[in-house]
């Protein structure tokens, strides 16, 4: 399984090691990512793969959970297929 993470808040050190290392640690890979600062405003977007996962998906999204409180963060991971249907013009 494909997944579409997003994360969006105020540009600060560590943003990116951080979810990459609770993705890393639980057998998520990143295949394509796009990260951008618009003035003071961090925006990232990321396309994973799941299929080779180490841990339950809730464990993963909990622990992004807790970056997203920790950092001022808003993360979301969707399922690829919903990200682009939720998204279609």
């Amino acid at each position: 399984m494909r997944a579409v993470i997003t994360v969006v808040g105020k540009d600060k050190v560590g943003i990116i090691a951080n979810v990459s290392k609770v993705l890393s640690e639980n057998g998520v890979n990143i295949l394509d990512i796009s990260q951008t600062i618009m003035q003071d405003m961090f925006t990232m977007i990321m396309l994973v793969d799941m299929s080779k996962i180490t841990a339950d998906i809730k464990k993963i999204s909990s622990e992004l959970q807790d970056i997203e409180k920790n950092m001022g963060l808003s993360i979301h991971i969707q399922n690829e297929e919903l990200f682009h249907s939720m998204h279609r013009i």
